[in-house]
């Protein structure tokens, strides 16, 4: 809300409530908060290869701009946007970053994996791409929930590049409200992390 000034006359220092009424009126424009919505990933890894001693580094992904936030994104054919009055609870990449984290300590087969500044005598890094992350919109009702993660295992004694992989994920939306779009959307991505682990530790 902005206050203008009358030219040429002397600007009077606004009363305490005033300046109260003026910044609550400020805040009921703006409307209420959107919702925020959490993804929990996968709880626990079946079939997977043997364990391994390497301590992993899962640096932040990378993301286009629009995927770098913390609103969730709708594609309607080539059309981008966001779903409103929703978002998850910090910018998708530290979101995908600290679920990955998760999933490799859910398998109990990984001795040590973290985030940068953890401290870690790293071994690998599984540096990750987020290609996409969205809700695909196909009727006027539902569609389905699409992730897409390029992903690099990195020696981190030689900088060597031992393996890529791109790994997809999808899951049905019968209905477009903001609860079912963040279900498939979770439901997609533990596809992803299910394999992205399962992966990793057939290579290190």
């Amino acid at each position: 809300m902005f206050l203008r000034l009358r030219k040429g006359r002397p600007l009077r220092p606004l009363p305490i409530l005033a300046i109260a009424l003026a910044m609550a009126g400020c805040s009921l424009l703006r409307g209420t908060p959107p919702e925020t919505y959490d993804l929990t990933g996968p709880q626990a890894i079946p079939r997977l290869p043997g364990g391994t001693t390497a301590q992993m580094l899962v640096p932040e992904p990378s993301a286009l701009k629009i995927l770098d936030s913390d609103k969730i994104v709708v594609a309607a054919g080539p059309r981008l946007y966001y779903y409103p009055d929703a978002q998850w609870p910090d910018r998708m990449p530290r979101v995908f970053q600290a679920r990955a984290i998760e999933a490799f300590e859910n398998s109990r087969k990984a001795t040590a994996v973290g985030r940068p500044g953890e401290g870690l005598s790293i071994d690998y890094q599984i540096i990750a791409n987020i290609r996409s992350f969205e809700y695909r919109v196909t009727s006027d009702t539902g569609g389905y929930a699409h992730v897409e993660v390029y992903v690099k295992i990195m020696d981190d004694t030689n900088g060597r590049i031992v393996a890529t992989r791109t790994l997809t994920g999808d899951a049905t939306v019968a209905r477009g409200t903001a609860s079912e779009v963040v279900a498939g959307l979770d439901a997609a991505m533990s596809e992803v992390l299910i394999e992205l682990v399962r992966w990793t530790l057939g290579v290190v």
